[in-house]
């Protein structure tokens, strides 16, 4: 039996479909495309009917409909992914989501698989001086790995992104290859690699409907079809432009994904890197909270806390995370959920910046205080909370399990960000909550 996976591509310009067949003779694509903007409306259907009859197959015949989910221009997005939705309904058939970044570093790998190359970074132009970018690496027979999920970033920030990446991957040999339509836009992301030997420069390319039907069909494969209602186009971008309100409480311009955090230097272990926290890092990130918790939270808790949208942050050092922290960010006031350092990391200084990066970004926020709970008895967590400034304002009762049944009190301990106000503010701006759900927070240093 003959596999037919149809895939539709409009992430850009680039309006394109393609057929792919897999039978026992191997595997046919036929394709058609059409560069052209404000037209993929009109000409993706016809496309569509085009490609089927020159493959003489028949729409009912076809396994799935793949698309290329970008990101890119919205309006593109939604061409494909609706075009995709209403043929997979009518059809009863599953979809295969694809990135279209993703699509890239295939097709170039497909083409130059010689080439060698640690890190593939693709850029996309986004316009307004502004890439969208990710970045994917190929782990053996096991596929492509997403080292970096798509984000917006301006031109010039490209730089400094790829320089941090390339410390963060513990400076591969095989180096970083730099591809996508955004280094035919902008010459200034051809210049960087003149001016670094670790990266190259790859082909202007854009994500091609054949590309992605060759990824669908290792996702159909792997079993990675969804339902229908499921599909969704993938947007970076969140907003056009700021409202004038908020030009007026001086933001300006277009919103930008912000730029990856700054190295630091731990002394005795070396440079470390404050990240994202991502679902790759949860299975590590749950051995260092089991190395240091009698009661430890689970992989599964800090998968929802992602889901919540917590802000969840790694330390790295060498690629490999040495420490963490999850912190919910309050009206009034910046709750450090969890935070935890590898044992064998701790004392050179990996606590200090993570508990600086949480304060940063809750003075960020306009919050006034950071808050955390702790054992009594973790005298150690106490004293380097208290040297760092936070002082116990609080004792909630019974908040830990202790084992055999009992439960241990936790200290509150409050840092205070706004100079204007005590610690103890009595429920003003930057009180304590003292209600919440008991004996899961439990902050390790």
């Amino acid at each position: 039996m003959t596999l037919h996976i149809l895939a539709l591509e409009t992430s850009s310009s680039l309006c394109g479909v393609a057929l792919l067949s897999q039978s026992q003779e191997g595997v046919a694509v036929q394709s058609a495309s059409h560069d052209a903007t404000a037209e993929h409306a009109e000409r993706l259907l016809p496309m569509i009917d085009e490609v089927l009859a020159s493959a003489g197959v028949q729409r009912n015949q076809v396994s799935t409909i793949a698309f290329g989910q970008g990101p890119g221009g919205f309006t593109g997005l939604r061409v494909a992914c609706g075009v995709t939705q209403g043929i997979a309904f009518a059809l009863n058939m599953p979809v295969i989501p694809v990135s279209s970044l993703l699509a890239v570093a295939d097709q170039d790998y497909a083409a130059r698989g010689d080439m060698p190359a640690a890190i593939r970074v693709v850029v996309q132009d986004a316009r307004m001086a502004e890439v969208y970018l990710a970045a994917y690496g190929l782990e053996g027979t096991q596929g492509w790995k997403m080292l970096q999920p798509p984000v917006l970033l301006a031109v010039d920030d490209v730089g400094a992104w790829l320089d941090q990446a390339y410390r963060s991957a513990g400076q591969p040999k095989d180096g970083i290859r730099l591809l996508g339509d955004a280094v035919a836009e902008y010459p200034a992301l051809v210049f960087l690699a003149q001016q670094r030997a670790w990266l190259s420069v790859g082909p202007a390319l854009r994500a091609s409907a054949e590309g992605i039907a060759r990824l669908a069909l290792r996702d159909w494969h792997a079993g990675r079809a969804v339902s229908p209602d499921l599909a969704a186009p993938l947007y970076v971008r969140n907003k056009v432009a700021f409202t004038t309100a908020e030009r007026q409480e001086g933001a300006g311009g277009n919103p930008r994904a912000p730029m990856l955090e700054p190295t630091v230097v731990a002394p005795g272990i070396g440079q470390v890197i404050i990240d994202v926290m991502r679902r790759d890092d949860l299975n590590a990130v749950a051995d260092i909270e089991r190395s240091v918790q009698s009661f430890p939270w689970s992989r599964g808790n800090f998968a929802d806390g992602l889901d919540a949208g917590y802000s969840a942050w790694v330390a790295r050092q060498g690629g490999a995370v040495v420490g963490f922290y999850m912190a919910m960010h309050a009206p009034d006031i910046a709750h450090i959920l969890v935070i935890a350092v590898r044992p064998d990391c701790q004392s050179h200084g990996v606590g200090n910046t993570l508990l600086q990066h949480c304060e940063r970004r809750a003075r960020e926020r306009g919050l006034p205080a950071l808050l955390l709970e702790v054992r009594p008895s973790n005298e150690k967590a106490i004293t380097f909370y208290e040297r760092l400034g936070f002082q116990v304002i609080a004792t909630r009762k019974a908040y830990y399990p202790a084992g055999h049944g009992q439960r241990e009190d936790g200290l509150v301990m409050q840092k205070n960000l706004d100079a204007d106000l005590p610690a103890d503010t009595g429920g003003k701006k930057g009180a304590v909550p003292l209600s919440g759900a008991p004996g899961q927070s439990g902050a390790s240093q």
